[in-house]
């Protein structure tokens, strides 16, 4: 950490507002560095201007936490089902850090080393296992020595637990993040249990993550919440959820939703949206307010303007952004300078330009979790025969 700056834990303490960035893989995806369906970062060794890019107008939009780029970097995710490894893990982690310091060195931004669920634990490898692919990542955060450390995106809590245990062996701050909803997780422990879980294993900072939209998540987290301070233990709180509108979904999340991952666009969040989550937020007792896949910068910006008065200050991106649309006085249309006012954008209910869609979707819910055969993973590309029995099973749900 840049001598005068404050660590994560410092700054939550003193009651700041801590802003984390937005989704990487789905960002890069789209832009075309990023596989979807390995959904693997080797982006940070491949295309490492992009990655730094990204984390440039995430810095510039508000965030002062630089997540690096590890999500599913971990050796077995990194070799699952056909997907050829182009770099080892720790050559993408160590790259990732070098990315993540350089721009979070241009700004009062801190350094998050993150590590998420494994494949391992899927196919019921065992603890010792699991923890041992945890231990590889961290490894190289130590050697880089980022700020804190974030296990995140975590469907079972057993396995959270885990990597809490391990990150906490290097003594610096741990988060750990869920991506469940109020139903809690994928077997079943509600979400106040699962907080207390993951406060007893050490953890400073707990929340979710990814898999629902903002509101939802924050409501998983005000529960969380709950169930700690009713158990008498202290955390603090923390929510960086999907940028997708998420009403229809059952306790997997979008994953579920048939339009994941290429037909989400109808369902994004705008910017005034992002200013009623972060104020809810807010409300509940949460500091650390960021976002994760579906959050482009303009996003994590209005987060950042809406907190702007609790921070004191206002992102440099807002410099090219008037406040609730004040920017639009400068236009050449009447009716569209008509819309320069905050109660024009609160109360707009936005149309799709789809008259023939649903506002709503059935989600696929096939009810498979860790333990079961479907979710055993290999090294080798799916077969064919194995497609044909996914896609003739589709057909009857």
């Amino acid at each position: 950490m840049a001598p005068g700056k404050k660590g994560v834990l410092e700054r939550l303490d003193a009651g700041e507002v801590v802003i984390g960035d937005g989704g990487f893989v789905f960002a890069l995806e789209k832009r075309g560095y990023v596989k979807a369906g390995p959904w693997t970062p080797e982006a940070a060794t491949e295309h490492p201007e992009a990655v730094r890019q990204l984390h440039r107008e995430f810095l510039r939009a508000g965030a002062n936490v630089m997540q690096t780029f590890t999500f599913y970097a971990s050796d077995d995710k990194l070799e699952n089902r056909g997907n050829k490894l182009t770099h080892t893990g720790a050559q993408i982690n160590e790259a990732a850090c070098d990315l993540a310091r350089e721009v979070a060195n241009e700004g009062d931004a801190l350094v998050a080393g993150g590590v998420c669920q494994t494949p391992s634990y899927l196919s019921c490898k065992s603890e010792t296992e699991v923890k041992a692919i945890f231990k590889k990542q961290l490894d190289v955060f130590v050697k880089k020595d980022v700020d804190f450390l974030i296990a995140e995106y975590f469907e079972h809590v057993e396995e959270a637990v885990w990597a809490v245990q391990v990150l906490k062996e290097t003594g610096k701050p741990v988060a750990a993040c869920l991506c469940i909803g109020p139903e809690g997780d994928m077997h079943g422990v509600s979400p106040a249990e699962c907080a207390i879980r993951l406060v007893k294993a050490g953890a400073d900072i707990i929340g979710i993550n990814c898999h629902f939209d903002p509101m939802t998540c924050v409501q998983a987290v005000k529960m969380m919440k709950e169930g700690v301070e009713k158990a008498g233990l202290k955390a603090h709180y923390m929510v960086q959820p999907l940028a997708y509108h998420t009403p229809d979904c059952s306790c997997q999340g979008f994953i579920d939703l048939p339009e994941f991952p290429f037909g989400l666009e109808p369902r994004i969040l705008t910017r005034w949206d992002m200013h009623k989550y972060a104020r809810e937020a807010y409300n509940v007792g949460i500091r650390f307010i960021g976002g994760c896949c579906g959050f482009e910068p303009y996003h994590i910006r209005a987060v950042a303007e809406e907190l702007a008065p609790e921070r004191g200050f206002l992102p440099a991106a807002s410099e090219k952004h008037g406040n609730w649309g004040a920017g639009l006085e400068m236009h050449t249309k009447p009716w569209v300078r008509a819309r320069a006012r905050r109660d024009y954008w609160e109360n707009l209910k936005p149309a799709s330009g789809r008259p023939l869609c649903p506002s709503l979707s059935t989600p696929d819910g096939w009810g498979v979790t860790k333990g079961h055969s479907d979710l055993m993973q290999q090294k080798e590309a799916t077969s064919q025969d194995q497609l044909k029995q996914l896609f003739d099973r589709s057909n009857t749900h």
